[in-house]
């Protein structure tokens, strides 16, 4: 057991602009992975809009039940991940399953086919990233647990920004500025983007190591929690359980970002320029990530969340009342400062309140909650889009968020 302490130290020891390797090459792995993903599935509600004509509300379908139906894969991957003490083999798997998924878009020609393809993406995504949050988790000193989110955080969306802009290059050079994508415009992006995709798993296998959990099983948690409460740090303490209460009244107004590409195209953005503005969400999100993760180190997570979800009611309420185009492009700007201040720092949060052997559960819980909840309010958005009117999924959303944000501060210490 000492010498796993040991190894478990050294493995979290900063080698990489003070981080750990670990989270180092983490992040160079999602910054791949994220590059493949903006260039297929970002635009993916376009493809099914323009080229095979669905509707909003089976949209909202597609998205949410693809984002949900595998969530409690979360959380089975997660306690998996404890059992087994072992992080780093489910999250090759997870990445593997996603980079074998999508090629398959290209074949695409109904959207029950894209629900399937996409829901197998899910499948991949549920598997590995509560494993892997944990092993993020594990790999990074206490002192600079929201720095390390913050990093991998930011190099996410950086190759959000790299994807997005190589769409957008890719869809110029074949259509110009048209203003609806094209099947063939579209099957190139799939084709370009298994390339990164294939890469990133395979450094992920080669160069990340295991770090096994430190601390008591969860059988030996579960008999101390039968003696006495939980403080802070052991498994599922109350305060951990409010918090993923207080994310699940946000996500229901957090409908699939498919409606804010969907607002932007209906606002008279092309394709390419619907791309670009995504490219500018990006580069705000990675800029304010690894700032905000810091800033949570310093001034505590429940602060930044909070300051990040009232930009997000601000924001919302913008979408609704937005009437022309440029206005879209200052919103998108401040998404991307909502989700860098968030993002990170609400994973961080979660390693904060629960101990080393327990995470890959707890992310589990907290991932597989939070997913579960955005179906409803997928279809809730698509819903009140078509029968009230575009305006109406974003003032319902600004609600909740404001809601969620009273509730962190009461709630949640």
């Amino acid at each position: 057991m000492a010498q796993a302490a040991n190894e478990a130290a050294v493995e979290r020891r900063p080698r990489f602009f003070g981080l750990s390797r670990n989270v180092f090459i983490m992040g160079v792995v999602s910054f791949l992975t994220d590059v493949s993903s903006e260039m297929t599935l970002t635009i993916l509600p376009l493809f099914l809009a323009n080229v095979l004509g669905v509707t909003t509300t089976l949209i909202g379908v597609v998205e949410g039940v693809s984002e949900s139906t595998a969530t409690g894969l979360k959380v089975v991957s997660g306690w998996l991940s404890d059992r087994l003490r072992k992080r780093k083999t489910l999250a090759v798997l997870g990445y593997g399953i996603s980079a074998v998924a999508k090629p398959f878009l290209y074949l695409a020609d109904a959207w029950g086919a894209v629900l399937a393809i996409r829901f197998s993406d899910r499948v991949g995504k549920g598997v590995r990233t509560s494993p892997r949050d944990a092993l993020v988790a594990d790999s990074s000193e206490a002192r600079t647990m929201g720095r390390s989110f913050g990093f991998h955080r930011a190099m996410d969306s950086s190759g959000a920004v790299v994807g997005l802009a190589a769409a957008a290059i890719i869809v110029f050079i074949l259509q110009r500025s048209s203003f609806d994508l094209t099947r063939h415009t579209y099957q190139v992006l799939v084709l370009v983007a298994a390339v990164p995709a294939f890469v990133a798993v395979a450094l992920l296998w080669r160069f990340v190591r295991e770090v096994a959990p430190q601390g008591p099983t969860l059988r030996t948690a579960a008999l101390a929690k039968a003696k006495q409460d939980d403080p802070p740090g052991t498994f599922l303490d109350r305060q951990f359980l409010l918090f993923v209460g207080v994310m699940v009244l946000f996500t229901l107004g957090n409908s699939s970002d498919a409606f804010l590409v969907l607002r932007a195209q209906n606002l008279g953005l092309s394709v390419v320029e619907v791309l670009l503005l995504l490219v500018v969400f990006n580069v705000v999100y990675a800029g304010v990530s690894g700032p905000a993760g810091a800033l949570s180190d310093r001034l505590g997570r429940k602060r930044v969340i909070v300051g990040g979800w009232t930009v997000y009611a601000l924001i919302y309420l913008g979408f609704a009342l937005a009437g022309h185009a440029w206005q879209v492009w200052a919103l998108f700007a401040l998404y991307g400062l909502y989700y860098g201040s968030t993002e990170g720092v609400a994973r961080a949060f979660v390693a904060d309140r629960v101990a080393s052997a327990h995470r890959g559960t707890a992310y589990g819980i907290y991932h597989g909650a939070v997913g579960l909840s955005i179906l409803p309010a997928s279809i809730t958005a698509g819903a009140l889009w078509q029968a009230v009117d575009p305006a109406a999924p974003f003032v319902f959303g600004a609600a909740l968020a404001g809601l969620a944000a009273v509730g962190l501060l009461v709630l949640v210490r």
